[in-house]
């Protein structure tokens, strides 16, 4: 019995901490609930990164269709507004036990109503992850809930699938541990200069279960901790990819872009305190620095310590 009352407090508590992209607040204008984005019924997360669901959820979450398109400028900072639930109010977004990075994408669509959302044409054009011991989903919940991101200026006219992300980590140390919440808006961008072309990645595909930001013992971080986002680095105006990165939130090194990727040589190099240096499947740098010792956390996942 104490068992069963256990688990079932602990589902609870889980259920609870489930959050829905709702809204985008665009051009000083927030849409209705559902307004052109495919919302779920239910606020439950994606597990499995190699499921077509992880691109705009579906699956155990089943989404609903809308023929709407939200107008947006190039250039200009959207919102995407999360809620616990699709009636929530702005003071209940996510339980804070869910700490994770933020994250955004776009896709370039012929017809964005009709756009399934999975397979090649994603890059990414935001992302928050850990500095100074405070996480991106922290701040998306200490800002009622929204999620600010910007588009870029360069891009060419015309419909695009924007798949806002809240990835919560508190389970994150086992297999399929981290949930992954997301939703797909389907927008018009204007007014852009269409001097750049993004290298674009596929999803699923772009994460891997055992991705170092997939894969993580959160509670055995410190302040100072490094956190490698999962994903591309942000596409940018100024280049054709990158920026984005601090010296505590650092993205995982490109992998399934459309365009042929060079063969990588050997690294000759030490991985720094907290970084990865061993699991199943990983092919980096296997030595610490001086003084640092590299400790198995589990089968996926070997830090410095």
């Amino acid at each position: 019995m104490r068992f069963s009352l256990a688990a079932t407090l602990a589902g609870a508590s889980l259920a609870a901490g489930h959050t829905i992209f709702v809204q985008l607040e665009a051009n000083g204008v927030t849409t209705p609930v559902s307004h052109g984005i495919r919302t779920p019924s239910y606020d439950g997360p994606i597990t499995d990164v190699t499921s077509n669901d992880v691109a705009c959820n579906g699956g155990p979450n089943p989404t609903m269709p809308s023929d709407k398109i939200i107008e947006v400028k190039a250039g200009s900072t959207v919102n995407a507004i999360w809620r616990h639930t699709l009636t929530s109010g702005p003071n209940d977004v996510m339980d804070a036990s869910h700490l994770g990075p933020t994250l955004a994408y776009l896709k370039k669509a012929n017809d964005a109503t009709t756009d399934k959302g999975y397979g090649g044409g994603w890059f990414k054009i935001q992302q928050d992850g850990y500095s100074n011991g405070v996480w991106g989903t922290s701040k998306v919940i200490n800002n009622q809930g929204k999620h600010p991101i910007q588009i870029p200026d360069c891009l060419p006219d015309g419909q695009y699938l924007l798949r806002a992300e809240m990835i919560a980590l508190h389970g994150a140390g086992s297999n399929q541990g981290a949930q992954l919440y997301m939703e797909c808006a389907q927008i018009n961008i204007s007014g852009g200069s269409a001097t750049k072309t993004p290298t674009t990645y596929s999803l699923p595909g772009i994460y891997k279960a055992t991705d170092p930001g997939i894969l993580i013992n959160i509670h055995s971080m410190s302040k100072d901790s490094q956190y490698i986002i999962p994903g591309p680095d942000p596409f940018s105006c100024s280049a054709n990819s990158g920026g984005g990165s601090s010296s505590t939130t650092l993205s995982t090194a490109t992998r399934t872009a459309t365009t042929p990727a060079a063969t990588p040589t050997a690294p000759s190099c030490s991985v720094a305190q907290w970084g990865q240096c061993g699991g199943v499947g990983y092919s980096g740098c296997t030595t610490c620095v001086t003084g640092r010792t590299c400790s198995k956390q589990n089968d996926y996942y070997s830090q410095c310590t």
